[in-house]
């Protein structure tokens, strides 16, 4: 099973601490490095920057990272299982056994959080969020990109659709995307510690984020960083 792990050049030791996390499983992850998209011709989205946040002109809303959309060519590019994690997570289990939550019928598998259009606004670093159905399940996303659901997404469709209709997986029915188990994704700060916790998901922010105070659970981080 291949790991893919968004990047964010503002957040680098964030992907450094992800990856070394992985890598104590015997995986070694890969980097999604949107530039480098950008220059091979499979994304194309016009975005600028506006008072330090990059906004999206197609979505006409700001996005908090270079991988809030760029993320959707996991499918298209990949095949078999292919796993994609934002960059702000730490790997306290081998992804591997998320396999056996995964059904034949489903041409995606994630945490299913039920906050939907209730999420927070502005994360801690001041990225404002953009609220959107099924928020935050794409921060987690086990693909089966052999799946034929996955077929109905284009190269048009990751660079020319609205970021919420992607990140709602507006191309999938809703018996196409499965459920994993919580601790696969925990939204560090927001929900209570899940048992067994098997990836924790520092969305709000954490050590690794310019001007961080300190938050009840950085030790997590800070120790795979060790």
């Amino acid at each position: 099973m291949r790991v893919i792990i968004g990047h964010d050049h503002r957040e680098p030791e964030a992907t450094r601490v992800a990856l070394k996390s992985l890598r104590k499983f015997g995986i070694e992850g890969e980097v999604l490095a949107t530039p480098k998209l950008r220059a091979q011709g499979l994304f194309w989205r016009p975005e600028d920057a506006r008072g330090g946040q990059r906004y999206d002109f197609t979505s006409q809303a700001p996005c908090a990272t270079e991988f809030s959309n760029s993320r959707f060519l996991t499918p298209i590019l990949g095949t078999g299982f292919v796993l994609f994690v934002d960059a702000d997570v730490v790997f306290l289990e081998d992804p591997r056994s998320m396999l056996i939550e995964v059904k034949a019928e489903h041409a995606v598998s994630v945490v299913k959080h039920p906050y939907g259009m209730q999420a927070p606004g502005v994360k801690m670093d001041n990225q404002i969020q953009t609220a959107y159905d099924r928020k935050n399940w794409s921060s987690v996303m086990l693909f089966n990109c052999d799946h034929p659901a996955n077929r109905r997404l284009s190269l048009r469709d990751v660079n020319e659709r609205p970021g919420r209709d992607l990140h709602a997986f507006y191309w999938l029915h809703d018996e196409e995307i499965g459920e994993l188990w919580k601790g696969w994704n925990w939204l560090v700060g927001e929900q209570i510690r899940p048992q067994p916790l098997l990836i924790a998901h520092f969305t709000l922010g954490g050590p690794f984020t310019p001007g961080w105070l300190g938050g009840p659970h950085d030790e997590i981080w800070l120790e795979a960083a060790r």
